[in-house]
């Protein structure tokens, strides 16, 4: 699993050029974390590696998915066997099979790495309606009315820390700005896809963390999800800043200090060469390719049976 990110992290930082700027307390070593991040586009998950591959920590990230994700050829299983946890929305949530999945992992003394998006889905400025509903909900609850992220979900994360309180060094508070997805109104554009950021459509990613005690966090789900909309209160205000300021000059930014981290190729580029290596042999006989082909469907059939027995 660690050699395939890294080989991963090769393309989406050293091939592509990004310019990774972190702002706020990544901590050098490796922790078992829940990590809270806003959602806007799918290389979201690439930049929870960013940050693990610097704490040396690659191989414990493991994900909070939606359900539908499973079904994925291979990788569905895939994700799954490594720790990864599907869940559904609202009413179909099923919190004991999460706390399960969970307390096996802590058993186990699986180092966690948890990702998870509290806001459930993308946000997306090209679907004004999601947000629309996102913030008319938050409206009627009596919570702050955000701008730049959706009103988030407390269930999955309440279950996450709920259950692992006693495993977990802290919460990682993560915000992430992609420069270059403001059009010429200076209105918010959809953030980069996977391919758009292969392409190299994003000059910098700004990853602001906050680390936080699990002592400063409330365990009743009630109180946690007053807290949780603080943090993304916190969120959007840094998002404000960085697309909204009136300065130009305080702009693309986050506040505070920042360190523009570049990731070395030794980090990468042997993942890359042992997996490329292995995957052209089989691709040059005949024997291999019909093995390659083999792998990708009974592989498919056989993941697809097991996350529909044991998610």
């Amino acid at each position: 699993y660690t050699i395939c990110q890294s080989m991963v992290l090769f393309f989406f930082e050293n091939y592509t050029g990004v310019e990774v700027i972190i702002y706020g307390d990544l901590p050098k070593n490796k922790e078992n974390v829940v990590y809270l991040s806003n959602h806007q586009c799918t290389v979201d998950w690439i930049i929870a590696d960013m940050l693990a591959i610097r704490q040396n920590a690659l191989g414990h990230v493991r994900y909070v998915l939606k359900d539908g994700l499973k079904w994925l050829p291979l990788y569905g299983w895939y994700f799954s066997q490594h720790g990864g946890v599907y869940v559904k929305r609202s009413a179909k949530f099923n919190e004991k099979e999460m706390r399960e999945k969970l307390r096996t992992q802590v058993k186990a003394e699986t180092p966690m790495y948890l990702v998870i998006f509290p806001e459930g889905t993308r946000y997306n400025p090209e679907i004004p309606k999601v947000i629309a509903d996102s913030q008319s909900f938050a409206e009627k609850e009596g919570l702050a009315v955000l701008k730049h992220v959706l009103t988030p979900r407390v269930k999955a994360t309440h279950v996450a820390i709920d259950t692992m309180k006693d495993y977990l060094d802290a919460v990682y508070d993560v915000t992430v700005a992609y420069e270059g997805t403001v059009d010429h109104k200076g209105q918010r554009k959809l953030a980069p896809s996977m391919t758009e950021f292969l392409c190299k459509e994003c000059p910098r990613v700004h990853i602001f963390i906050d680390r936080i005690e699990l002592k400063n966090i409330p365990e009743e789900q009630i109180y946690m999800r007053r807290w949780l909309h603080e943090r993304f209160e916190i969120k959007d205000k840094l998002l404000i800043e960085f697309y909204d300021a009136k300065d130009s000059k305080r702009r693309n930014k986050f506040p505070g200090k920042s360190v523009h981290s570049k990731l070395s190729l030794k980090k990468t580029l042997p993942s890359l060469l042992f997996l490329g290596g292995l995957t052209a042999s089989m691709l040059l006989t005949e024997s291999g390719r019909k093995l390659y082909v083999k792998t990708w469907i009974y592989g498919t059939l056989i993941g697809c049976l097991w996350v529909s027995i044991k998610p």
